[in-house]
């Protein structure tokens, strides 16, 4: 029930009353003892319902303020509802922010990791290194005392080498008097010999028999042969002694002036030359003239048997650097024997077969390892031979 109405029902009901008393007094006494009891119980129930209604009215005042406080509550939990928003979206960007930072804190650790890997590999690298080092250092400290004792021995060798020299230089003027005597003094004999056998034969051959001729013979060209050895030993004398010069030549010029030179000595015989154009290299000229003199006549000497010759010289390679070579179609010699052809005196033929002195290939020996190379040769019986040899690699370079 409403407080209006309770208010009205308050204003009509003793006024009700009122009416009831004055016009039924009478016949209500007997009941004002009743009505009485009803009118205190209508006032208790009107107290109560006062009573009532004030609690009412206080309830409702309670729920008005309640209200009004729900209100309040209600604007500060929208007010902390959005502050709560905002701090949650605040959160989410921070949330985004923290993220990121835990996504780069990541990746730099994993870059980290990985530089720390490369770290400890680069330290390991440098360990070995230095433990590399200190294995080398021992081997240098181990080389430096081999070096040292070559130095000594090299030092050594040298003072011997000093000596060797003085007694070399001696040797060399003894060999060079020996030279001259043998030039002057053994040549006068031989010549003496030669003259007289000619003047026998030409003044007495009419007295002489065959036998007496044949000896005078003999005579004379066993001087001739010694006249020709004498010659060669001191070729081979001077091949050592000589001072090298150096310069530019071309091989193969000076091998056809040799080869024609040969040619004109027997223009009867049928040869043919084949010889490499532009092989320039440094050399001493006038040694390497002997040698291909000593290599091609003894090409064109032992090819004199043969109906056509056939004397080639050219450069081709040998383990890497250039060989030079002269190969002929003669008569060859036994590859057993190949290292006694350069041997002062060595012969692997008959002299009456093909003739010779057995000097002419030490002399090219001594010429080709003063030119700082070797020489060798290939061969077999009756299917001709090569001669090869090198020249010094640098010099070679040089050309």
């Amino acid at each position: 029930m409403s407080t209006l109405q309770l208010g009205f029902r308050e204003r009509q009901t003793p006024q009700s009353v009122r009416q009831v008393v004055s016009a039924d007094a009478s016949s209500m006494d007997r009941e004002s003892n009743s009505i009485e009891n009803g009118q205190r119980a209508l006032l208790n129930i009107l107290e109560d319902f006062a009573a009532e209604r004030s609690s009412l009215e206080c309830g409702q005042r309670a729920m008005l303020n309640i209200l009004d406080d729900f209100d309040a509550e209600k604007a500060r939990m929208e007010g902390t509802q959005r502050a709560v928003l905002n701090i949650l979206e605040d959160s989410v960007g921070e949330k985004t922010q923290l993220e990121a930072a835990q996504r780069s804190m990541l990746n730099i650790l994993d870059d980290f990791s990985e530089e720390k890997t490369r770290l400890e590999e680069t330290q390991r690298a440098v360990l070995n290194i230095l433990d590399d080092f200190e294995t080398e250092k021992n081997k240098v400290g181990v080389a430096n005392q081999q070096l040292e004792k070559e130095i000594d021995e090299r030092k050594r060798v040298e003072t011997q080498v000093q000596g060797v020299n003085t007694e070399l230089l001696a040797a060399n003027k003894e060999l060079e008097a020996f030279s001259y005597s043998v030039s002057h003094d053994l040549r006068a004999p031989l010549r003496g010999i030669d003259g007289f056998s000619l003047a026998l034969l030409e003044d007495y051959g009419d007295k002489l028999d065959e036998d007496g001729r044949d000896y005078l013979h003999r005579v004379r060209a066993a001087t001739q042969r010694m006249g020709t050895l004498i010659d060669d030993l001191l070729n081979l004398a001077r091949v050592t002694r000589t001072e090298m010069r150096l310069e530019k030549a071309d091989l193969g010029v000076i091998a056809r002036s040799v080869a024609a030179e040969l040619k004109r000595t027997q223009p009867d015989r049928k040869a043919q030359f084949q010889i490499e154009e532009r092989l320039d290299t440094f050399v001493d000229s006038h040694l390497i003239r002997i040698t291909l003199e000593n290599l091609l006549g003894n090409a064109w000497k032992f090819t004199s048997k043969r109906e056509v010759a056939c004397i080639e010289f050219g450069r081709t390679d040998c383990d890497g650097r250039p060989a030079y070579y002269v190969r002929d179609n003669g008569a060859g010699f036994d590859p057993a024997y190949a290292e006694r052809l350069f041997g002062a005196f060595q012969r692997l033929h008959d002299s009456s077969d093909f003739p010779g002195t057995g000097v002419g290939l030490a002399t090219v020996q001594r010429i080709i390892h003063r030119h700082g190379g070797r020489i060798w040769a290939e061969s077999a019986v009756d299917q001709g031979a090569t001669f090869y040899f090198t020249l010094s690699e640098t010099r070679h370079r040089g050309a």
